[in-house]
């Protein structure tokens, strides 16, 4: 089941635990990938990943957000040319093959068919491609907590997703663990997460609410079929190439 889009944009840009959690894990993808790693480069998101696409928009040779339709869309940049996109869940409007990094946030573990959802995301990334897997850990405190996103659909563990993403042709390459703060809005908890979150990595004695997995595309394949070209008949006009910088916003 997906959250509606309002809903999730209340808890990322209109609630302190929101902007905390998206201030956390936007640090970590980061870490992996700066923007000076994707210049030139087609990066796209899934779900609803544009907390993690905003450092992208400068360097990118283009950026676009594809929304599922159950969750519905938001114009997105606020203030610049939207790259917004509404999407069928299965069968997104970009060419085979045409995007170099891929970000999954809020869109696999609420599909209801993830196995196709993976395929889809095998056959737009090109040779070389990279995704970032976004997820709630089952074991974490954040997947019981049904008062924000990561409380909905399937949570998963490390193994299981890794599990599902070398079935699909993707090959783990590292995953790391984030918010270990609990998922709280309490003045004690805020105040203190920043605490919460180093001490969850030096010694992980909790399970991190969100896992990051770094996966890249195995090509050829080892399924028949899969990444096979898929004609788009209506190009986006989001996908032309951008005409130039522009500044962003959070």
């Amino acid at each position: 089941m997906h959250l509606d889009v309002q809903a999730l944009r209340d808890f990322y840009y209109r609630s302190a635990l929101g902007r905390a959690a998206q201030k956390i894990m936007r640090a970590e993808v980061l870490r992996g990938w700066s923007p000076e790693d994707v210049h030139g480069q087609t990066v796209a998101g899934y779900g609803f990943a544009v907390p993690m696409l905003r450092p992208y928009l400068k360097e990118a040779r283009r950026v676009v957000a594809l929304m599922p339709a159950p969750q519905g869309v938001m114009p997105w940049p606020a203030g610049l040319p939207n790259v917004s996109v509404l999407s069928e869940e299965v069968s997104w409007p970009l060419e085979t093959g045409h995007v170099d990094r891929l970000i999954l946030m809020h869109g696999l573990e609420t599909s209801e068919r993830p196995s196709d959802l993976l395929d889809e995301a095998y056959r737009v990334l090109g040779p070389g491609g990279r995704a970032l897997f976004i997820l709630p850990n089952r074991s974490g405190l954040w997947a019981r907590a049904d008062w924000t996103p990561f409380g909905y659909g399937r949570p998963y563990s490390i193994g299981q997703l890794e599990t599902q993403l070398k079935l699909h042709d993707f090959v783990p390459e590292r995953h790391v663990s984030v918010l270990y703060q609990p998922p709280s809005a309490r003045r004690f908890w805020m105040k203190t997460g920043p605490f919460w979150e180093r001490l969850g990595r030096l010694i992980p004695f909790t399970a991190g609410g969100v896992m990051i997995v770094e996966a890249s595309k195995r090509h050829p394949p080892t399924r028949a079929g899969l990444g096979q070209k898929k004609r788009v008949p209506n190009p986006l006009e989001v996908l032309s190439p951008k005409p130039g910088k522009v500044a962003g916003q959070v």
